[in-house]
């Protein structure tokens, strides 16, 4: 054996290079899931303008359920006061309505709840 390994030396040397390469690949692929992982879940929570959106939403819907209440009830009375001829009485009566429906519009979108919505308990 003047310098020359066995091949059992040289395949147990081979596998040990082998089992560390493969070690140190696997290490790296774990920490990298990690990172991934990391990363989408901050991706979630970070979204800027995420929550001015659905604010912004919400006020426009406000307002759009709002105003469009006063209009139908002033479209309604006015409607019905040419029709009969009671200058303003429809008008000032549906006006109302229509602004009572507007805010109670309002209050039910309000009244919702914001949050996600929970399971309810089974007992």
């Amino acid at each position: 054996m003047s310098g020359h390994e066995s091949d059992e030396d040289r395949r147990s040397r081979e596998d040990l290079e082998l089992r560390a390469r493969l070690d140190r690949l696997s290490g790296a692929l774990k920490e990298q899931n990690l990172d991934a992982r990391e990363r989408k879940a901050g991706a979630n929570t970070d979204i800027p303008g995420a929550e001015t959106g659905r604010a912004l939403s919400l006020g426009f819907r406000v307002l759009s359920e709002f105003v469009a209440g006063v209009v139908v009830g002033f479209l309604i009375g006015w409607q019905l006061d040419v029709w009969l001829s009671t200058t303003p009485l429809f008008l000032i009566l549906f006006l109302g309505l229509g602004t009572a429906a507007g805010f109670y519009n309002v209050y039910r979108i309000a009244a919702r709840p914001m949050g996600p919505a929970k399971p309810k308990d089974k007992a």
